[in-house]
């Protein structure tokens, strides 16, 4: 394992904190607000009420028709230009689109920014889709999970490419409240029930093992890792971590050597879950407090 950055002990003391599901700040984290709660009941605290679990435990059946194809902007990267969230791949024009999930298909053409766009109505109200096609497949057609339901597109100013500027196809899914949502959190990943333990780093400020290996996890699924999620991170995670962090003002060099700058970027996103000490590269029980609260949130099990 590569050696931990310097650490600071200059840090101030924080309460966990971390995003609400509208964005709005709250000063304790969705798992302490779950401690001692029902779980099929509603948690309340600060002023933050939370659904029932039972309400996002389900998800859609999907998986990901696009593995092996390279990623040209993350999740995070489309949020940070401001986008409404997606997993752009890249590929040829007229690449024949699998369902990622059985149901209905609804074709919207010249669909704003996203151009030709496939909706698949998966059940339970949940929907995927998939932008900038070339072609569509029959309108109202039910489809098995790998039918194609379209033809990828995108090449700048041919039609339905909306606002792409070159060959690719944008992918996301739609909660049942409405919201753009990232599909990759909900792909199965064919390794049974088994899930992460949440890791100790969120109370105790000390990463190890289970820290590392959902920070892989989350990787794996946002920011293109393909390495084993073994808690032991070398350079290929590390690289993963700068790509990622391009979302947080990383703008040096992908080499899998964290320098002073990417650490920064680091501190940026454990400060939308906690952390509120400097962002000066040194990482200190807090900011790993900060990065853990992110990291162990129920998506990167």
């Amino acid at each position: 394992m590569p050696p931990l950055p310097p650490t600071s002990e200059t840090e101030p003391c924080c309460c966990a904190a971390e995003e609400t599901d509208d964005g709005r700040a709250a000063r304790f984290s969705r798992r302490s607000l779950l401690r001692g709660a029902s779980i099929g009941g509603l948690a309340v605290a600060a002023g933050v009420t939370l659904p029932p679990l039972a309400a996002f435990a389900a998800g859609p059946n999907i998986y990901n028709p696009f593995v092996g194809r390279t990623v040209t902007q993350t999740w995070a990267q489309h949020r940070a230009n401001g986008s409404l969230g997606g997993v752009d791949y890249a590929m040829p024009v007229g690449t024949p689109l699998p369902a990622c999930g059985a149901g209905t298909i609804t074709n919207i053409a010249n669909n704003g920014t996203g151009g030709n766009t496939v909706t698949i109505n998966l059940g339970g109200g949940w929907k995927s889709q998939y932008m900038h096609l070339s072609r569509f497949t029959t309108n109202g057609k039910t489809v098995a999970q790998k039918d194609v339901v379209g033809w990828s597109g995108g090449a700048a100013g041919a039609p339905g490419a909306g606002s792409s500027t070159g060959p690719h196809c944008h992918w996301h899914l739609i909660d049942p409240n409405g919201t753009r949502v990232n599909a990759l959190n909900y792909v199965s990943t064919g390794g049974g029930s088994t899930k992460l333990p949440k890791t100790s780093t969120e109370d105790d400020g000390q990463p190890g093992p289970i820290f590392y290996k959902r920070m892989q996890n989350w990787l794996r699924l946002t920011a293109g890792y393909t390495g084993p999620i073994d808690g032991e991170p070398g350079k290929n995670t590390y690289a993963a971590l700068q790509s990622a962090m391009r979302a947080y003002g990383y703008t040096g060099v992908i080499d899998g050597v964290m320098g002073t700058n990417s650490w920064k970027a680091v501190q940026r996103l454990a400060a939308e879950h906690g952390y509120d000490g400097p962002q000066d590269g040194v990482m200190g029980a807090n900011s790993w407090r900060g990065f853990a609260a992110f990291l162990n949130d129920d998506r990167w099990d």
